[in-house]
C-alpha cells in the first residue's frame, strides 16, 4: 500500500512549482483567488515564474524547486502551475527518496504524468491527477464540479463516478479491483524503456490525452500493447480525449481505435470519464485501490489522504 499524504487544513500553505512549461501570468494570478477560497496560503518556488523558451526555467531550476518545496516544513502540499513539456527532462535527476521521506499532497496532470509515475514507483506516494493553476483553475470555464474535487484533499473521502456526471460506455463488461494508475497516454508511452516504465500488472489503467488524432492514438495504444502493458492489466478507465479531429480524408474514428485495442482484452473497460483536458475535470488520486464496474458503469476510488 502506498503512503497517503496528510490531509490539508484551512490555513495550510501550498507550494507552487513549475516542472514543465511556464503558466500564463494572467490565469496564474486568477487561480490564486481560488486557493484563497479554499482557505489556503501559497508559496511560489524560487524559479516557478521563470521562462526559458517552452520551459519554466532551466532543468536545474525546475528540479531545485520541486525538491526544495517537498523538504520545506512550511509547505503542506504542492500543486503544479502548468503542464506542457519538461517534466521528463528532470525526472531521472530527482532524488525520489525526498518525496518518500516528506510525503505531501502532489497535484497536477498532463505532462506531470511522468512525475506521478516516478513517485509511484520510487517514492511509494499517492499523488493526485487534477487540474492545474494556469491552464485550468485560472480560466473562466473552470466548473463547480472541478472545484468541488479539491475537497478530497481536506478529508478522506471515497469518490464515486456514475453516469450522473457524464454518459459512459462499456467497451468490455466485468468488474475489476486494483490500484488506479496512469494519466496522459502520450506520456505513459514515453516511459516505456526507461526506469520509470509504467507498471500495469493487476492495476486499473487510466488514460487521457489532447490534440492526438485517431492515427496517433492508435500508434500510442499499439506501443503499449507491444510493450505488454495490456497483458495483465486489471481494467481500463478511458478518460477524456480532447481535440482528436483530423483533416485526413481516410481515417478511423477514435471510438473505432479504442474498440480495436480494448474489446479483445477480456477485462472491464469503460470510456467517457471526464478525467483529463476537459470541463468538468474529475480529479482522482493515483496509487489507491479502486473498483471499476463495467456492468453498472461506475468507478469507486478509495481516499487519497490520511
Amino acid at each position: 500500500m502506498r503512503i497517503r499524504p496528510k490531509r490539508l487544513q484551512r490555513g495550510d500553505t501550498i507550494g507552487i512549482v513549475s516542472p514543465s512549461s511556464p503558466p500564463g501570468r494572467e490565469e496564474l494570478v486568477k487561480s490564486l483567488l481560488f486557493l484563497e477560497e479554499l482557505g489556503l496560503k501559497w508559496k511560489f518556488g524560487k524559479h516557478a515564474k521563470n521562462i526559458n523558451g517552452y520551459l519554466a526555467g532551466t532543468d536545474e531550476e525546475r528540479l531545485e524547486d520541486l525538491e526544495t518545496l517537498f523538504q520545506d516544513p512550511e509547505v503542506n502540499g504542492i500543486i503544479c502551475s502548468s503542464g506542457g513539456y519538461g517534466a521528463g527532462r528532470i525526472v531521472d535527476q530527482i532524488d525520489l527518496q525526498i518525496m518518500k521521506e516528506h510525503p505531501k499532497v502532489f497535484w497536477g496532470f498532463s505532462d506531470i504524468t511522468f512525475l506521478h509515475t516516478a513517485m509511484g514507483l520510487y517514492s511509494n506516494l499517492v499523488t493526485f491527477h487534477g487540474p492545474m493553476l494556469g491552464p485550468n483553475i485560472g480560466k473562466d470555464t473552470f466548473e463547480d464540479l472541478s472545484k468541488k474535487m479539491f475537497q478530497q484533499l481536506f478529508e478522506p473521502m471515497e469518490l464515486h463516478y456514475t453516469e450522473d456526471i457524464s454518459p459512459l460506455e462499456t467497451i468490455t463488461s466485468g468488474v475489476a479491483r486494483g490500484e488506479l494508475i496512469g494519466g496522459n497516454l502520450s506520456l505513459l508511452a514515453r516511459t516505456i524503456g526507461t526506469k520509470f516504465e509504467v507498471d500495469t500488472a493487476g492495476k486499473l489503467l487510466l488514460i487521457e490525452d489532447i490534440g492526438e488524432e485517431p492515427a496517433r492514438v492508435d500508434g500510442l495504444l499499439n506501443h503499449l500493447r507491444m510493450a505488454g502493458k495490456f497483458k495483465d492489466v486489471a481494467g481500463v478507465v478511458v478518460g477524456d480525449f480532447a481535440r482528436t479531429e483530423t483533416e485526413k480524408k481516410w481515417t478511423l474514428t477514435l471510438d473505432e481505435v479504442l474498440d480495436h485495442y480494448f474489446s479483445p482484452l477480456q477485462v472491464p473497460v469503460v470510456k467517457g470519464f471526464k478525467i483529463g483536458h476537459c470541463e468538468p475535470h474529475f480529479a482522482v488520486p493515483l496509487g489507491v485501490e479502486a473498483k471499476l464496474d463495467a456492468n453498472e458503469k461506475t468507478l469507486t476510488i478509495l481516499p487519497g489522504v490520511e
